[in-house]
């Protein structure tokens, strides 16, 4: 059986539905990801997800509702004196801010069990990480992922990185930058947004995000950028995809994830680049038109 592995965090969501009354699910970057993937992958695909765990009343629910969705989380450390991290969606029309009580997160320290995590790297065809993965860790805990990464992902499978830039989680920007480089450098895919970049790289272009995240590795970059053409660096060749209108538009929140989500099981089952993109930017417009990060299998299926 193939597998797609995640690595990173999973939170408590809090989202707004009537006035002065929230809804609660889970969610989190990598795991929004898995999510849309599982949705899109047949029952040949095993997909799995890394992170810590506490042993709390929360935890257990959040274990059970990964595992319910067909998403294995089985190997992950418990971490028995920490707890989930929490995040309150807050919406301006539909685009979305956030707060987040994360400090003692168990997913902080997913590294607890390294050997466990390079077995299943070791056995995954993809494996995926994001920029918020390396900002809740430790800077030991960062460079010991990265390490490890770079010495058991096996010679036939890809290692995929979103930088997801979220300078809030890092204590110095130099550092973020250089963290997010080495983890690209690491990676055969990274599937940048242009928006962040620019501000805390300083590209100008979509084609500048994408000719540095070349120059250090990557062969497959694609740099996401909102209702803008979504820009492809595949095998030295570019090429433009532009994003169809949606409408009905209610919460931005999980685009990115919902697109790599797409992306990834359209690119494992075809290997067709373009036609990933299409799935990518379909998934990502499905997501946009609903409330918190993630849609119902349901609704992604039918």
């Amino acid at each position: 059986m193939s597998t797609i592995l995640g690595i990173g965090e999973c939170m408590v969501e809090l989202s707004p539905r009537n006035e002065g009354q929230l809804d609660k699910s889970f969610a989190g970057d990598v795991f929004n990801t898995l999510w849309y993937a599982r949705a899109a992958l047949g029952s040949e695909w095993n997909v799995a997800f890394h992170s810590g765990f506490g042993n709390d009343a929360m935890s257990i629910k959040m274990k059970e509702f990964i595992e319910n969705a067909g998403i294995s989380c089985a190997s992950s450390p418990i971490i028995s004196d920490r707890v989930p991290g929490l995040y309150m969606i807050h919406l301006d029309g539909a685009e979305r801010s956030f707060s987040y009580w994360r400090d003692t997160s168990a997913a902080r320290k997913l590294m607890q069990d390294a050997e466990t995590l390079w077995a299943k790297v070791r056995e995954s065809d993809l494996v995926f990480l994001s920029g918020i993965t390396l900002a809740i860790l430790s800077d030991t805990d960062c460079e010991r992922l990265l390490n490890g990464l770079r010495d058991n992902t096996r010679p036939n499978a890809k290692l995929a990185f979103d930088p997801n830039i979220r300078p809030r989680l890092w204590n110095d920007m130099d550092r973020m930058r250089t963290v997010i480089s080495k983890a690209a450098s690491i990676s055969n895919i990274v599937m940048p947004s242009f928006e962040d970049e620019q501000v805390w790289f300083g590209d100008a272009t979509p084609e500048d995000t994408a000719k540095r995240y070349q120059a250090l590795g990557a062969t497959q970059i694609i740099v996401k950028n909102g209702e803008d053409a979504t820009l492809v660096l595949h095998d030295g060749e570019f090429s433009l995809h532009p994003v169809t209108p949606v409408s009905g538009v209610v919460d931005t929140t999980a685009a990115g994830d919902s697109f790599n989500g797409g992306y990834f099981a359209e690119l494992l089952q075809t290997d067709d680049v373009a036609q990933a993109i299409k799935s990518a930017q379909s998934c990502a417009g499905t997501c946009v038109c609903f409330n918190g990060a993630l849609v119902p299998f349901e609704r992604l299926t039918s």
